[in-house]
């Protein structure tokens, strides 16, 4: 049975200058929401690509450094209130330029040594293009913050197009991620208006999460060294405390 036809949309009235149709309003939502999906699943194959490694590391008993794996799309809201702070035109095209972490992904690793190992394995794919490299591990930012950040471009393949889309890749430690994480939820309740007080205790706890980081760092050493090293089973993903105490008591 054929459905009847729609009678055309009234025109809505957008001040006393000129209308605005609905049915242009419906366009340009469902061009934004198709441009949103660009991003939706250009994250579904970074983290597959990810998610590939993991699993082909397993295989070939390899050490993984790959902890777990988040990812998150900004809202369209969020993407336009920054397109409106920042300026830029109001259009796909500039949007797709200029923001280029509307799409992320973090991967949370064991030690800081597998940070680097992720990023050249990531970045060394054929159609992985490196757009911008930001080290805040080496350069700290002065809250205490660090993380790798990578811009990373890849091609989508959708039905009638491949369209390459930028991603945000964060890539950092268990503990990096914990006061990252920590303080977000600060600077979310206060609303950016952290108290001094506050602000200096999560420097110190930055501090003391980059000691910890350290300290892992030589206790990993210490497991590998001399070929002392864990079968894949024990130690798939993290630190193998068995053999970091067997370690301890033949040095003593």
């Amino acid at each position: 049975m054929k459905s009847p036809e729609r009678s055309p949309a009234p025109d809505v009235e957008a001040d006393g200058s000129g209308a605005v149709r609905i049915d242009e309003l419906r366009v340009l939502h469902g061009q934004f929401v198709d441009f949103m999906l660009d991003y939706k699943f250009a994250i579904d194959e970074i983290t597959t690509k990810f998610n590939i490694l993991r699993e082909d590391l397993h295989n070939s008993n390899e050490y993984n450094p790959i902890e777990h794996i988040n990812s998150r799309l900004k809202s369209p809201e969020s993407v336009l209130e920054k397109v409106q702070r920042k300026k830029y035109p109001m259009n796909l095209a500039s949007i797709r330029e200029n923001v280029l972490d509307i799409a992320g992904v973090r991967v949370v690793c064991s030690f800081i040594s597998d940070i680097a190992a992720v990023r050249d394995m990531i970045a060394g794919q054929e159609d992985v293009t490196v757009l911008d490299e930001r080290d805040y591990i080496t350069h700290r930012k002065p809250n205490g913050y660090q993380s790798l950040h990578l811009i990373v471009s890849i091609p989508v393949f959708r039905v009638d197009r491949t369209v390459r889309v930028p991603v945000e890749i964060q890539i950092r430690t268990i503990a990096m991620d914990f006061w990252a994480s920590l303080e977000h939820k600060i600077y979310y309740k206060y609303r950016g208006q952290v108290p001094p007080n506050l602000l200096a205790e999560l420097t110190r706890a930055a501090e003391a999460a980059n000691q910890l980081d350290e300290k892992m760092e030589s206790l990993h050493r210490l497991v590998d060294h001399n070929g002392h090293r864990a079968p894949i089973s024990e130690r798939q993903g993290g630190l193998d405390f068995s053999a970091l105490y067997e370690n301890l008591l033949a040095e003593d």
